[in-house]
């Protein structure tokens, strides 16, 4: 049945009209850890940034070629964490950032892909992402990347682990609530890669789903794989339109 152009009107309205309740986990930290983010000079994930940088032209590998050999200045990387999954025409699957750093190392580079959170690929993802900070979150609609999606959430609605939780339990149902003298936050991906002061290091969103799996006593996917990959597409779409804030910090 269509509905009257009136109703689809007061349908379009009534849509602008919902306030937009979602909150980056940077507003449910302390100001002083919200001022260790806002300050480059005092966020410790510059420390991997710079790395990043002097990666960038730094030629490695059999075919002796840098990053900024093909893609040029760093600033034509604008955009691209905040659209990042993609779907890889070429491979027929989905790559998410770490993924494409490392098919360009092993494919134009010629050289060993490094170890999932090697500090080196760490530091190239977080020069690439701040490239897209504070730009909006903006998913690639290529639809190749639906079922995928579907199947990110269906995970993050599915109990698991011994206490069988969801993730959507507490980053839906439960935030803004405590769980160990901790806020519980949205849970969405708009600072990655991070540096998190309980692991005292930089990590991707990967290493992150996987540490809230174990929390819950659940075996985690290994990583990179297609259940990650399927979580970090969902949780980009739930993100859409959020502000890109990598390299972010968080207690």
């Amino acid at each position: 049945m269509r509905l009257p152009l009136g109703a689809l009107l007061l349908c379009a309205l009534a849509a602008q009209a919902q306030p937009d309740t979602r909150r980056s986990g940077f507003a449910d930290m302390s100001p002083a850890t919200q001022a260790m983010q806002r300050d480059d000079g005092l966020n410790p994930a510059w420390l991997w940034v710079k790395d990043g940088e002097a990666l960038w032209t730094t030629a490695a590998g059999r075919s002796n070629k840098a990053c900024v050999s093909c893609h040029g200045e760093v600033s034509t990387m604008r955009g691209v964490a905040a659209r990042y999954p993609v779907w890889d025409a070429a491979l027929s699957r989905a790559l998410n950032l770490g993924q494409r750093i490392q098919q360009c190392r092993t494919q134009h580079q010629q050289a060993d892909a490094w170890p999932a959170e090697h500090a080196q690929l760490l530091g190239l993802e977080a020069y690439v992402a701040v490239q897209s900070r504070g730009m909006p979150i903006a998913p690639s609609k290529a639809p190749e990347l639906q079922p995928l999606r579907e199947q990110g959430l269906a995970l993050f609605t599915q109990r698991i682990g011994q206490l069988n939780l969801s993730c959507a339990q507490c980053h839906d149902g439960l935030a803004g609530g405590r769980l160990a003298g901790s806020v519980i936050p949205q849970g969405h991906p708009t600072a990655y890669p991070l540096y998190r002061l309980e692991w005292q290091g930089l990590g991707s969103l990967q290493r992150r789903v996987r540490n809230c799996m174990t929390g819950v006593r659940a075996q985690a996917p290994a990583y990179d794989s297609q259940d990650l990959l399927a979580l970090e597409l969902y949780l980009k779409q739930r993100a859409a339109g959020m502000a890109w804030e990598a390299p972010g910090v968080r207690p």
